[in-house]
């Protein structure tokens, strides 16, 4: 007869191979995010540190940029002590990144504190670039879907070539473009922006044409990943299985080309998270919009490398952010589908 502790007895044994599968698993994952954040954690500073070096190599300096009329040498040389930069590049790159993980951003230029001059105007990008990747996922999505229910149909044919056009075309284009037509031509939107008190937009139309000019090129973008990761997953044994056990289109489409597909089209609405904020700056001084884009401009105007550089280390964490829950789905499917 089996004792209580022996396999034929069921249990007490298999719930501790159980947990400690689970735990290796847990202790797995952590191991995969640390090593993932670690990664790009490293690449962040690199591109920092890149930041700095290139803005040092532009003629001028920040107490060149920022002086006033009628300051001497003497006045000159005791700005630069206080900008510090009477010290190696390195050094005050060193200084700046010490700060960092306590979210002190530094002090620019003009004697400013950096969190203070971004507190408002990088919600403001946020809203804006939010807004264009929600309607980049939608849309483009929608359009894929539409355009794989009828492949190698007028429908895949329009929505592709539309599409291949489309990406080609430059943010300011598409800005301008939209002013013409929605704003100078017909009057239905406003061609410019106008903050409120609080600093942000005064009215919600006036949001439309800026996420439209950033979303439409992704639009196309996305599109063709869509749709090429559809049509690879076609090929995909269980969905001609589902194809000739006579399910629709629309079911076969959503219960099984979807949700194979969603690895390929949640990188691709990732990646254009950075192609949508960089994009930003340009549309926000086409419409004048009040995002970090007029501060970018004035901090490379000024030479103001910890200025710039908090711009660029602000975004860099937004797109880590969206890139690491994007990896986590795509994990997430994956393991779905094994």
């Amino acid at each position: 007869m089996a004792g209580p502790l022996t396999p034929a007895a069921g249990t007490p044994l298999r719930e501790p191979a159980a947990a400690a599968a689970t735990l290796r698993r847990a202790l797995g994952g952590a191991l995969w995010l640390g090593g993932v954040l670690a990664r790009r954690a490293l690449l962040l500073a690199v591109l920092l540190a890149a930041v700095f070096a290139a803005v040092e190599l532009l003629p001028g300096d920040a107490a060149t940029a920022t002086s006033e009329r009628g300051e001497n040498a003497a006045d000159m040389a005791a700005r630069r002590e206080l900008l510090g930069l009477d010290r190696p590049v390195h050094i005050r790159f060193a200084d700046w990144m010490t700060g960092l993980p306590t979210g002190d951003l530094g002090t620019s230029a003009r004697g400013e504190s950096i969190a203070g001059l971004l507190s408002r105007p990088f919600p403001n990008t946020l809203l804006l670039g939010g807004l264009a990747l929600l309607l980049t996922l939608v849309v483009s999505v929608a359009l894929g879907c539409w355009a794989a229910l009828r492949p190698g149909g007028p429908v895949d044919r329009a929505v592709s070539a539309t599409a291949t056009g489309v990406l080609a075309l430059p943010e300011f284009v598409v800005g301008v473009a939209l002013v013409l037509v929605l704003s100078l031509w017909t009057g239905w939107l406003p061609a410019v922006t106008l903050a409120g008190a609080d600093g942000t937009p005064a009215s919600w139309d006036m949001l439309i044409l800026p996420v439209l000019a950033l979303a439409v090129p992704q639009i196309g973008w996305n599109t063709r990943i869509v749709r090429a990761a559809l049509a690879d997953e076609a090929t995909a044994p269980h969905v001609e299985t589902a194809v000739i056990d006579g399910l629709t289109r629309r079911r076969v489409l959503t219960h099984h080309l979807l949700p194979g597909a969603l690895p390929t089209i949640t990188a691709g609405i990732a990646t254009s998270t950075g192609m949508l904020l960089g994009g930003a700056v340009v549309v926000e001084t086409v419409f004048n919009y009040p995002g970090i884009g007029s501060v970018l401009a004035g901090a490379v105007t000024d030479r103001d490398s910890p200025l710039i550089a908090a711009v660029v280390a602000v975004t860099g964490a937004v797109i880590t952010l969206v890139l690491l829950l994007a990896d986590l789905i795509r994990a997430w499917a994956s393991g779905a589908r094994a």
